[in-house]
């Protein structure tokens, strides 16, 4: 017998990666796997590019040595993308100027997701943002 990926809710993918800027690119490829897995590869840019800078804050403002990716599909409609980190700080989305080095994350973050936020955890925190399945 063999196993297929479900098309909603649990299990999704999950990966405990190290907190270093290098793990972005395992991400990444957790979350072109998933949605390669749920025939959704038309996402994999914004999916990728929304890791990307989620790991890049939890590698910049979190504590310990490491972060948990997870990609979940809660809804046949929505694909959600997600970074667990140990620090209980939320994010807080800036507006950079031209000239700052950073700050610009969770703007890039808004452009693809249709919604974005943290949820508490005992131990820290989950940030996610959502992506619809177009189509």
């Amino acid at each position: 017998m063999a196993a297929s990926p479900r098309p909603t809710g649990r299990p999704g993918y999950s990966e405990t990666l190290p907190r270093e800027s290098a793990s972005a690119a395992a991400a990444r490829r957790l979350v072109r796997v998933a949605l390669s897995a749920w025939g959704l590869e038309d996402l994999a840019d914004d999916g990728a590019l929304i890791v990307t800078e989620l790991v890049a804050n939890a590698v910049r403002h979190a504590q310990r040595g490491s972060i948990r990716i997870t990609i979940d599909r809660p809804e046949e409609d929505r694909v959600r993308v997600a970074v667990v980190d140990f620090s209980r700080r939320y994010p807080v989305r800036r507006d950079s100027g031209p000239e700052d080095e950073g700050g610009r994350g969770l703007a890039l973050v808004e452009k693809p997701a249709t919604e974005w936020g943290a949820d508490p955890l005992p131990w820290g925190k989950r940030v996610w943002a959502d992506l619809e399945v177009r189509g």
